[in-house]
């Protein structure tokens, strides 16, 4: 078996997210987006250590699984399906999602657990209350579908870091997005205005950030650009913006607009960084509620994406955690403070520690908008926060990114030696990691949870009740060795070695460290101090070619570091 060459195979199983498992020729592939029982053909995309990533091609035959029309062809609801990459079980009855999900997390945790002990502690998987029009929020580019084609707004095209889809017809965004994206761009089609070119940094239009309140109905929409304006629009910039606001205004929607906004970005990442933002109609803000709890929303501040799924999801870890009652909450990694307001009604207080200022700012604003004064929310990383708190928790609910806990923040979190401690995780195989290190420390686990968030996508919420176990009585010593951990990655998001293996495996570029961190700080993310000086004097430091900084960014994108 070697790179390149094409082969034909039938799908085992899958693991997590959504990797398809082929046998041929005696060896396991790895192969993203294939569905149990799909004979598929691929090409050998990676072959390393012993493991093999292959780069799917086309579906020969439909999985058993798999919705089919009439002539036997997998059928889609979504019109989109196959050129947006977004989801990826949309062939799958959602019960056979589920059950494929499940399967996903328990085969994850069963080496860990056992199965015996995983059998006795699992939950079923609880679905989404709602399976379509779930998303309460959407980032769409601004581009076209092939190179000088008409303009488009919408998704990147599978597989594709320029070509952008329209998808108008999205079936798991709010039903008004697909009127205020066509609209959109009808538009500024109209006008002649050019969107922003990636590759040569002009133009001008670059995203349309939409969010609405799932229960108020309230819509939040922010129009991206660039400051550089079409010679036709220089002196006429504020007449465009008028009449697109006007357009939108002009929409029957289900919801009605509480503030479109204008933002310029001239950052060269592909990203949406607010340089400025100006009000075209109402407010920079709306409210949703979840739980009985009102919350004040930015159009970039961070809130979970499906409404009534978080519902569930808080739901299970108030229900989880037990009772609070005149008890001290450690909520770490807390985001904008939703679980910590959730569980502070009857707590004598609660401790949120979060890494983004805004976040924190969020949490702060929302917690004395409904009456929460026994909340604190802290700036920081979890890491030095807890050496700094002089606070004693009694119970600790962690969310941490997508990476896990650091695992030099375990040990501290440990010593606490609370009664109860409740993980949420948005990447199971990160939470397999850091449940060993509490079953070291002695703590056992008493119920895992799947929620689902996210229908047609292969991402699922995991939730985990531990609780003090019975090894030694009062403290537990925890020893394990850190020479080999990369640390760079744990502050945020991913490793440098989880990067450069999604460049090469996605893009085909090797890209190094020093690349990755020269492109980290162009975005304004943390770098180690003087990752990237020479220790010569007078050295020459390459710097990061365009095409590579183009893929970094995108892979900072997949790992939600920016």
């Amino acid at each position: 078996m070697k790179k390149g060459e094409i082969y034909e195979g039938v799908v085992k199983t899958t693991l997590f997210p959504a990797k398809g498992i082929v046998e041929v020729s005696g060896r396991q592939v790895e192969v993203k987006d294939a569905l149990p029982g799909q004979k598929i053909r691929f090409s050998v995309s990676k072959i390393r250590s012993g493991r093999v990533q292959g780069r799917f091609l086309e579906v020969l035959e439909p999985s058993p699984l798999e919705n089919r029309d009439a002539g036997g062809k997998r059928k889609a609801l979504c019109p989109h399906f196959g050129l947006c990459g977004g989801c990826v079980y949309q062939t799958l009855p959602y019960a056979e999602q589920l059950k494929l999900k499940e399967e996903q997390v328990h085969r994850l945790l069963a080496p860990v657990l056992g199965e015996e002990k995983l059998s006795q502690v699992w939950e079923p998987i609880a679905g989404s209350p709602e399976t379509y029009g779930y998303r309460n929020k959407m980032e769409y580019s601004f581009g076209d579908e092939v190179k000088g084609g008409r303009l488009s707004l919408g998704m990147h095209r599978k597989g594709s870091f320029y070509d952008i889809v329209t998808v108008d017809g999205c079936r798991i965004a709010d039903e008004d997005f697909a009127a205020i994206i066509s609209a959109a761009r009808d538009y500024f089609a109209e006008k002649g205005v050019t969107f922003y070119q990636k590759m040569r940094h002009t133009g001008y239009l670059r995203h349309l950030l939409v969010r609405k309140g799932k229960k108020t109905g309230q819509i939040l929409v922010s129009l991206v650009t660039s400051s550089q304006i079409d010679p036709a629009y220089e002196d006429r910039e504020e007449e465009l913006l008028t009449g697109f606001r006007d357009r939108l205004l002009a929409l029957p929607l289900q919801g009605s607009f509480a503030g479109i906004l204008h933002t310029v970005n001239n950052s060269l990442a592909d990203v949406i960084c607010n340089e400025g933002t100006t009000v075209l109609y109402g407010q920079d803000f709306f409210y949703e509620e979840l739980l009985g709890l009102k919350f004040k929303i930015s159009p970039f501040s961070f809130f979970q994406t499906n409404s009534l799924g978080a519902e569930v999801l808080y739901q299970k870890v108030r229900d989880y955690i037990g009772e609070t009652k005149g008890k001290v909450i450690f909520d770490l990694y807390s985001g904008t403070g939703t679980i910590a307001q959730v569980l502070a009604p009857v707590a004598s207080e609660v401790v949120g520690v979060e890494i983004v200022e805004e976040a924190v700012e969020a949490a702060r604003e929302n917690a004395a908008l409904n009456g929460l004064f026994n909340c604190r929310f802290l700036a920081g990383d979890v890491l030095k926060v807890l050496d700094e708190l002089t606070e004693k928790p009694e119970l600790i609910v962690l969310d941490p990114p997508r990476d896990g806990i650091h695992p030099k923040a375990l040990p501290k979190i440990i010593a606490y030696g609370v009664e109860r401690i409740v993980y949420v995780s948005c990447k199971p195989t990160s939470l397999a990691r850091d449940l060993e290190t509490f079953l070291a420390g002695g703590y056992q686990v008493e119920k895992v949870g799947t929620v689902d968030m996210f229908p047609w996508t292969g991402n699922v919420e995991t939730v985990v009740l531990l609780s003090k176990g019975e090894i030694d009585s009062k403290k537990v010593r925890v020893e394990f060795s850190l020479e080999d951990v990369d640390m760079s990655g744990f502050q945020k998001g991913a490793t440098y070695e989880q990067i450069k293996a999604y460049v090469l495996e996605k893009h085909g570029l090797k890209v190094s460290s020093l690349y990755i961190s020269q492109v980290k700080r162009k975005c304004g993310l943390e770098i180690g101090q003087n990752y990237n000086l020479s220790k010569k004097e007078d050295a020459k430091v390459p710097q990061c070619p365009l095409e590579k900084e183009e893929v970094i960014i995108d892979a900072l994108k997949h790992f939600q570091i920016i």
